[in-house]
């Protein structure tokens, strides 16, 4: 992306010292947070198999280590502006180790649950201080440039981990997919500790501690109480949603009185934020259901190993990464309000191909292709909805504005898993429930509630029930379940394609032309450099 959609031409590209080994260290650290995201995906049936998990408790093992890293990076964002960035980025690159060797050699999938989770709080201390360093140590056309190498590199890692997960799934148990990271969080600490600067733009300023604990629980019950509805309305349930309500409530009213907010809600109510933090959200959050969901369907339904699983992923990883330096040229030429519209309808087009195409004997070009079109089309949302965030505010809001960049791609990742996967669970569900009502007699009769409950808790339980048939009605029992999962997988997809639509309508509807949008993004780089100059001639005085 070009600066001329958001600086003045005068505007001055600046780099830090050790420029290159400074922005590898920071896209290194997005890596390393992004990468995991994705990685586990492709491991699920493994994990089911071996752990005897249900389809709930496999988008367990997803969704809560994004839960960790949504619920957390408001907070830590804050945290780091005030207590130092680089401090808070060594912090995360520390507990990534721990909680990747809990994670391998977890002995029951409630522990691997946990320690999930506490590998998302780990990357929630990585992730934020990426782009605030970033926004931080880089001015005009050189900030742009390395926003979007950030964006495409940091979204196509969460793309690639399944093709890693895969390969190592060839090799190695399924534990081995949390060890990848590892050795490149010990590369990112020895470079943070030799490149990056102990402080970069932190202000001398309160943190919000309690706005911060009420993100944290409002973000946390409510992707919860959501994994939860599977299993039917509990009282459990009803103390989530009523609890992410108050404190979601009450978070607000804070950021409305307190002296520094975590969120600037004023800042935060200007098209060219919020907008761009809802596409964000709802394109993010549907790459990450896609490879999801994707992952367990070629798996499943299509009979792929989990190496082939994940090399058709690829082309998304590949698009994104090349589209995004491209959508940087058309913000460029068009603005930001034009490149966001082009990439969610791209997006839309490739969720169209999968609900209509995947479907038990899909081919592999057709899988190939759909994945490439969203590919595609998150990596031209990606570059002009990050640069949008973090040029609508001065550079004494980085935190915030890189808080809200990284949750648009993990609170829409951590709810669109959540959901989908949900919707899965569900339609899945009651695809054999409706079968087992409609049986013969006979046939019921000989149908153990073991059995049942296997089939209906998930895929890998409906083919151990077929290894005790016979081979004909093995062969049923396979076909039922295929058939559940393809239309728990379709109506998901048709959720992600509706939020997609409703995002472009927002785009054109609310967001500025190129002209206010550069004016407005203008104003705040004046902004900046007025706080900085005001800033050093308080230093000096």
């Amino acid at each position: 992306m070009s600066t001329a959609s958001a600086e003045p031409a005068h505007a001055p590209s600046v780099s830090p010292p050790h420029a290159a080994i400074a922005l590898t260290t920071l896209i290194l650290g997005a890596f390393v947070a992004n990468i995991n995201l994705s990685i586990a995906n492709v491991a699920l049936p493994d994990i089911g198999r071996d752990l005897d998990a249900t389809t709930v408790q496999q988008t367990m093992v997803a969704s809560m280590f994004t839960m960790g890293l949504a619920a957390s990076v408001l907070y830590l964002g804050a945290i780091g502006d005030r207590y130092g960035r680089r401090k808070l980025l060594l912090c995360g690159a520390v507990l990534t180790i721990p909680a990747g060797l809990a994670s391998a050699y977890a002995p029951n999938i409630e522990f691997l649950i946990g320690a999930r989770f506490v590998a998302g709080l780990a990357a929630g201390l990585m992730f934020p201080t990426t782009l605030s360093l970033l926004s931080a140590l880089w001015r005009g056309a050189a900030q742009t440039r390395a926003i979007a190498l950030w964006s495409g590199v940091g979204g196509g890692a969460a793309a690639l981990g399944g093709v890693i997960g895969g390969a190592m799934l060839e090799v190695f148990w399924w534990g081995s997919v949390f060890l990848f990271a590892l050795p490149l969080a010990v590369v990112v600490i020895v470079l943070a500790l030799r490149a990056l600067p102990a402080k970069a733009g932190e202000e001398d300023v309160p943190v919000d501690h309690l706005g911060g604990v009420l993100s944290v629980i409002a973000v946390a019950s409510l992707i919860m109480g959501i994994q939860t509805l599977p299993n039917g309305f509990s009282a459990s349930m009803g103390l989530l949603f009523a609890t992410a309500l108050i404190a979601g409530v009450l978070f607000f009213w804070r950021q409305k009185r307190a002296p520094r907010p975590l969120v600037d809600l004023d800042a935060a109510s200007v098209p060219t934020f919020w907008v761009a933090a809802l596409a964000g959200t709802i394109t993010f959050g549907s790459l990450m259901g896609a490879l999801f969901l994707g992952a367990q369907f070629t798996q499943n339904v299509l009979g792929y190993d989990s190496l082939e699983a994940a090399l058709m992923t690829l082309p998304m990883s590949l698009m994104l990464i090349i589209i995004s330096p491209f959508a940087g040229r058309m913000v460029q030429a068009r603005g930001s309000r034009v490149t966001l519209a082009f990439g969610l309808v791209v997006v839309a087009v490739g969720f169209i191909i999968m609900i209509v195409t995947w479907h038990e004997g899909a081919s592999m070009f057709v899988v190939l292709l759909s994945y490439a079109v969203v590919g595609a089309g998150v990596g031209a949302c990606a570059t002009p909805a990050a640069h949008a965030l973090m040029a609508s505010l001065p550079v004494s809001r980085a935190g915030m504005g890189s808080a809200f960049t990284d949750l648009t791609r993990d609170f829409g990742g951590a709810i669109m898993q959540a959901v989908m996967g949900t919707l899965l669970a569900v339609v899945y569900a009651n695809y054999f429930r409706n079968a087992f009502a409609n049986l013969p007699p006979q046939e019921a009769a000989n149908l153990s509630q073991e059995a049942a409950e296997q089939m209906v808790g998930s895929y890998q339980g409906a083919e151990q029930v077929a290894q005790s048939y016979p081979q004909a009605s093995a062969e049923r029992v396979i076909a039922a379940a295929n058939e559940a999962f393809t239309e728990g997988k379709s109506v998901a997809y048709i959720l992600a394609l509706v939020l997609t639509l409703i995002a472009l309508v927002l785009v054109l509807w609310k967001y500025p032309r190129r002209a206010p949008e550069r004016a407005f993004f203008a104003q705040m780089q004046e902004q900046s450099a007025a706080e900085e100059a005001a800033s050093a001639n308080a230093a000096g005085a």
